[in-house]
């Protein structure tokens, strides 16, 4: 009687468990310390998932006395599976083409480069060869974003750099963001503020015409700096109102993580959406690249207000041993109206 108890206990706890892990923000625990993390994996979760069924399965065939504890164990690997792979797949697994591009368009390109590891004759080729009008690379010192700039321009997309740094112990403590010269002519808007451990940049048009441009560099939620890694994620939705704004670059977090931040419905942080969402590539993972993408962990996003529209988006996946341990993303947009 009292092994059945603690098997019904078991149970209970689990089914809980693969309903949180599954779904978290139905509880609004999607950024508490360790749902938070472990939230971060649904493909390998599901995976790790699979792999535990297996298992289960053999010893359950094995032993007649773990027959029935083990096949409900089972069953509920088996829903925590299935739901992964729903969300996985209503996320998208996307594509590497991106349509034509036509004068109107903005082709924008997000890369943590880890300090700059690539090195700038990569990250310019990787930018060049997108036809990009907006770099953002987190973790990337002014020296180096310059000279991705010089090389950009010498390649005839003239760029202009700029960058904010936190401090000068550290590569990871800087945030750059290259903005093409047909964009026309940019400033840091110092009212704007950052986020609190890394720095973020919000960048407006002298003219008062054009997206308002962010930057974006959250700390990752290490138990240490959860506090700060929520705050960061409220100061992104700030800086992110109605109007027209560009958002990108490594947020520390995936789709799960920012529900609740959109001011709208549909709105991802603040009032914009998610890019790879829209372009049917949200399950596509760009950290780390050790493992495959479609096991990652999609944290490095690009989001737009209303008024552009999404023509592809696409996870490079053919620099992972360039040196970083994000993989970039490109996105081509084209104003809605």
């Amino acid at each position: 009687m009292f092994r059945r108890l603690l098997a019904a206990l078991l149970l209970i706890v689990l089914a809980a468990t693969v309903l949180v892990l599954s779904w978290p923000q139905l509880f609004w625990l999607q950024r508490v310390a360790g749902i938070a993390q472990l939230a971060s994996f649904r493909g390998a979760a599901a995976l790790g998932a699979a792999a535990l069924l297996v298992v289960l399965l053999v010893l359950a065939t094995a032993s007649r006395r773990f027959r029935r504890l083990g096949l409900s164990i089972s069953a509920l690997a088996l829903v925590f599976i299935l739901l992964n792979a729903a969300v996985l797949t209503s996320r998208g697994f996307g594509g590497n083409a991106l349509p034509a591009r036509a004068a109107t368009d903005v082709t924008v390109v997000a890369w943590n480069t880890l300090g700059g590891a690539p090195g700038p004759d990569v990250i310019a080729t990787l930018a060049t060869d997108s036809d990009a009008d907006i770099v953002a690379l987190p973790e990337t010192t002014e020296a180096t974003a310059k000279a991705v700039a010089e090389r950009m321009s010498a390649a005839g997309l003239p760029m202009v750099s700029h960058t904010v740094a936190h401090g000068h112990v550290s590569p990871a403590r800087s945030t750059s963001v290259l903005i093409s010269t047909t964009l026309g002519a940019y400033h840091l808007d110092e009212a704007a503020g950052s986020t609190l451990t890394l720095p973020s940049l919000v960048m407006v048009p002298d003219s008062g015409t054009g997206p308002r441009i962010v930057a974006a560099h959250p700390v990752a939620p290490l138990p240490s700096e959860l506090k700060n890694w929520n705050g960061d994620l409220h100061w992104l939705a700030g800086a992110s109102p109605s109007g027209n704004v560009i958002l990108a670059g490594d947020f520390n977090a995936t789709l799960d993580h920012l529900a609740g931040l959109g001011t709208a419905p549909g709105m991802t942080v603040g009032a914009c959406a998610d890019s790879a969402l829209r372009a049917n590539s949200a399950a596509v993972g760009t950290w780390p690249t050790g493992i495959p993408a479609l096991l990652g962990a999609p944290i490095d996003h690009v989001m737009t207000t209303k008024n552009w529209r999404v023509l592809g988006m696409r996870v490079v996946q053919n620099l992972d041993s360039a040196g970083s341990d994000h993989r970039p993303i490109v996105v081509r947009l084209r104003p809605a109206v």
